[in-house]
Parts: structure tokens; C-alpha cells; sequence
């Protein structure tokens, strides 16, 4: 009597014994049924390494995964469950319109449950059920909706002029700061008048212009300080350390200081903090040289190297340094 071959599996050149998988995904099922969720996820995420799981064991997962809300993962079982055609589509699809409304999409669940509706694909007995959340989806996005205007309306309120400049400036920095990681477009009417208030300190005002040139914002300014005024397009701009003049002087004092990387670290220190009060018209009308020679005795004299300097220069760049200081204007 011959016995039977059982199939062995490598996985990175890694055995596993026949019946392992097996073992793993009743442990995973046994998991699910006794609550303990995130054992289940383990031991089906093991099992699925060696082999595709079947749709009992994959909807198991899902639902274990639901359960530890890591719903972006949910979404991707259940597309793969849809992919295999499985049995379990009207509970899969409950599943996965529910994860969308938690990832807070719900256009695609709108546009999923009418045509779920239309084309008559749910059975009779679920249409209610789907009905309901449908309704539910709708009061949901209005309520958010709501909270956006009302959220939108407070930071249009917050950044509008009178109120904005009744703020030191250390404060209007900080207020410009959290707006780094929003859409400022809505707020580009606000920001362009903060940009253009001749009482407003000109780091602020280059703050609120980096904002709108970040993120590409097409708006016509006119900008004045510094005994200069010109007409730009936050859209058309390069942020400071990519203007003409910033690369030249920079350059200039990188060959100058290669020797001397501590004045070199503090040079470019200065240079970065000036450019941004300056921004967008750099340190004109002087030149790069006179500009990168005068950050350098600037820097030495600071270190205690007395030497002569162009003091018409160093007392610019004097005047630039105590322009970032908000917190003692």
C-alpha cells in the first residue's frame, strides 16, 4: 500500500507543512467568533501569504478588519470578493457601502446604491435595508457639508482684514502657519488683501504670499515694501530659494566659505531668513556680489573678526534681521 503524497507549499524558501494553512484560517474563524479580532487578523493575514483565501474566509477577514476599523483595508477584500464573483454579494456589498461612508465617500455610495436600485440587482428583501442607507448617507453628507461651510466661514471671518490686523505679528504668523496643509483658494481674497495692507510687517506679508505660491493660487497682487511696489501672480512665482538673485549670492558664498563650513552654516542661515522677509524682491537694488561679501563680514564681525565692511549693506541686512524677529516687534 502506497501512501499518499500531501502537497507541500514554499514561500521564500520557507516550508509549510501540509495542513498548516488549514490550521491557520480555523483559527482565524475561531478568533472572529469569539471576538478577538485583531488574533483573527493575524492568523488569516498568515494564512494568505502561502495561499489565496476562499469567500468564507476572506469575508471573515473582512469583517474582523471592519471590526479593528482599518476600513481602507476592508474596501480592498471586498473588491477582491467582488472580483471572484462571490456568493455572499449582497452582504459584501452591505460591508462595502458601509466602509465608503466611513472613508467619507459619499458621492461613490450615492452613485452605488441607485445603481444597485435601478438595475434591480438587490433582492426584494434588502431594498429597504439598502434604502435606509442610503437616506442615512445623504443626512450624513449634509451634516458635514454644514460643518464645512460653518468651518470655512470662521477661517474667512478669522483672516479678514480688521481682525487679522488686529493681531501682532507673531500671532498673524502663527495664523498663517496652519493654513499650510489646507486649500487656501477659498481664502485668496483675504490673503491677497493681507499681502497688499501697507501696515502689515513685511514677513507676514511674504507668509501669506508663500502660501498662495505653493499651491499655484492665479490672483493678481500688487506688493509693496521696501520702497518698492510691483504687480505679481502668486501663480507665475518661484518660492525665495529659487529666485535669480538667492541662487547667485548663494553660490558666491559657498565657494567663498567652502573652507569654512561653520560661518558657511550661519550665512546660509540669515540668507534663508532674509529672503523670505524680502520676497519677491530680493536684496535690490544691490548686487549679488556686494550682498554675498557684506552676509560674510556681517557674520565675522557677529564671531568678533572686526574688519571694514560696506556698512550701507550690513545695515540692511541689520534692518532684514530684526524683521524676522516677530516676537519682539
Amino acid at each position: 500500500m502506497t501512501k499518499r503524497k500531501r502537497h507541500v507549499i514554499k514561500h521564500d524558501n520557507i516550508v509549510v507543512f501540509p495542513g498548516a494553512v488549514q490550521t491557520l484560517i480555523r483559527e482565524g474563524h475561531m478568533y472572529a467568533e469569539n471576538y478577538q479580532y485583531e488574533e483573527a487578523v493575524a492568523s488569516f493575514e498568515k494564512a494568505f501569504l502561502y495561499e489565496d483565501g476562499d469567500e468564507i474566509a476572506l469575508s471573515t477577514y473582512a469583517y474582523a478588519l471592519y471590526e479593528l476599523k482599518t476600513y481602507d483595508k476592508v474596501k480592498n477584500v471586498c473588491e477582491q470578493l467582488f472580483a471572484m464573483g462571490t456568493t455572499l454579494y449582497v452582504e459584501v456589498m452591505e460591508l462595502y457601502v458601509t466602509v465608503c461612508m466611513q472613508l467619507k465617500e459619499y458621492h461613490q455610495v450615492e452613485s452605488l446604491i441607485s445603481t444597485l436600485i435601478e438595475e434591480n440587482v438587490l433582492p426584494e428583501d434588502q431594498l429597504e435595508k439598502f434604502e435606509r442607507l442610503r437616506s442615512l448617507n445623504q443626512e450624513v453628507s449634509r451634516n458635514l457639508q454644514k460643518k464645512e461651510d460653518a468651518k470655512r466661514l470662521l477661517e474667512e471671518q478669522e483672516y479678514e482684514l480688521s481682525k487679522f490686523s488686529a493681531l501682532t505679528p507673531n500671532e498673524q504668523s502663527i495664523r498663517l502657519h496652519r493654513l499650510m496643509d489646507t486649500n487656501v483658494r477659498q481664502l485668496k481674497t483675504a490673503l491677497k488683501a493681507i499681502i497688499e495692507c501697507p501696515t502689515i510687517h513685511p514677513f507676514v506679508q511674504s507668509l501669506a504670499l508663500i502660501l498662495l505660491v505653493e499651491q499655484e493660487v492665479s490672483i493678481e497682487i500688487t506688493v509693496s515694501k521696501f520702497n518698492g511696489t510691483k504687480i505679481i501672480n502668486p501663480n507665475n512665482l518661484v518660492l525665495p530659494n529659487q529666485l535669480p538673485q538667492y541662487r547667485e549670492v548663494k553660490n558666491i558664498i559657498e565657494n567663498k566659505l567652502e573652507q569654512d563650513p561653520t560661518t558657511l552654516e550661519m550665512v546660509q542661515y540669515l540668507m534663508a531668513k532674509h529672503a523670505i522677509v524680502t520676497y519677491p524682491f530680493e536684496w535690490r537694488p544691490y548686487e549679488a556680489d556686494d550682498i554675498a561679501y557684506s552676509y560674510i563680514d556681517f557674520v565675522q564681525s557677529m564671531l568678533g573678526k572686526v574688519q571694514e565692511m560696506d556698512y550701507e549693506i550690513i545695515d540692511f541686512l541689520q534692518m532684514l534681521e530684526k524683521l524676522t524677529e516677530l516676537h519682539e516687534v
